[in-house]
């Protein structure tokens, strides 16, 4: 997903803080040398003198911008110099950018720099609501030794472990295809079998890669759409840009559906959620401890059958792992 506007311009205004910084340290130094080395006004006066003569000679007499460099350089030669026989760094007046690829503009070429790409990364995580927890819940942390292997789930007709063996191949290709496809994922199963922890896997590889991904328990989802539904104190711009947040991101990760008190509104605002975003192309994971028959009674026909018919649907198996990992610890 491309920036917004707004996004883009709140990129953009570090960058310009960085050349602003910039400038100021590049002025402060410079007064700092001419207080102590008074030649070096007179040196940078000549260089500018010269540049001043050679484009007036340029236009009538052709000259060769050779010449004017080698006397550039000669005099920079003599500014470094009188710097290093002061007692300061040779390169003391140049400027002292975050980036010198792109000098602190975010682009080279026309093409944004590399160190803008970590930006957008950076501020994409800030916005995702799982900017912390990443560090610690991504594949690198993901270990199949935590699913029994000594008994076959009924349901599944296989062992925990080689049940999320196949989900971890199905959480890859949702990664790998993203671009090319839209598709959508449940995730169900009983209470820490680790659906929030593969979300969470599955988000990393997405934003690390510049992708607009929203975490959001079904809690946070249904208070913000009622804000948006009914505060009279957010203007319309505020409303539009909160629910456009969630219904255009990339990816919607929605984690724990069914905690939140069910009612007309959290079921209307669900359909309109899911289906809005299937209709725009964009992906969203749904997590839930329900089962299937939980969620019909729960939530309405339509809402039942536009999930079943558009997610792939994967039960995880298993153990509380964070049962196992809190007895492991002591």
């Amino acid at each position: 997903m491309l920036l917004t506007n707004s996004q883009y311009e709140q990129l953009m205004l570090g960058y310009y803080d960085k050349q602003l910084r910039t400038k100021h340290i590049a002025q402060k130094r410079y007064q700092e040398v001419l207080s102590a080395i008074p030649d070096i006004g007179r040196l940078d006066d000549d260089i500018r003198s010269l540049s001043l003569s050679y484009a007036r000679q340029k236009l009538t007499q052709g000259l060769e911008e050779g010449n004017l460099q080698n006397k550039i350089d000669a005099i920079t030669k003599e500014k470094e110099e009188l710097l290093a026989s002061h007692g300061f760094p040779a390169d003391y007046l140049k400027p002292v950018y975050e980036c010198p690829d792109c000098q602190d503009t975010g682009y080279i070429d026309g093409v944004k720099c590399h160190c803008f790409e970590k930006e957008i990364v950076n501020f994409l995580y800030s916005q995702s609501n799982l900017q912390d927890v990443l560090e610690e819940e991504n594949f690198a942390f993901f270990h199949l030794d935590f699913y029994p292997d000594d008994y076959i789930e009924e349901t599944t007709g296989q062992t925990p472990r080689d049940n999320m063996r196949n989900i971890l191949d199905t959480a890859k290709n949702f990664i790998r295809d993203f671009d090319s496809r839209q598709d959508n994922l449940l995730l169900y199963g009983n209470t820490g079998v680790g659906k929030t922890f593969l979300t969470n896997c599955i988000a990393k590889e997405l934003l690390d890669c510049s992708h607009t991904v929203v975490y959001l328990t079904s809690l946070k989802l249904f208070d913000i759409l009622e804000t948006y539904k009914f505060d009279k104190g957010l203007s319309q711009d505020e409303k539009n840009a909160t629910v456009s947040y969630i219904l255009d991101s990339d990816l919607l990760i929605i984690d724990d559906l069914g905690t939140e008190l069910n009612n007309a509104f959290t079921s209307s605002q669900l359909y309109h959620c899911i289906d809005t975003r299937k209709n725009n192309g964009k992906s969203t994971i749904i997590s839930t401890n329900l089962s299937f028959d939980d969620l019909r009674e729960r939530y309405s026909e339509r809402i039942f059958s536009r999930i079943t018919s558009s997610y792939t649907l994967i039960k995880i198996t298993g153990d509380d792992i964070r049962l196992k990992k809190a007895i492991m610890q002591h």
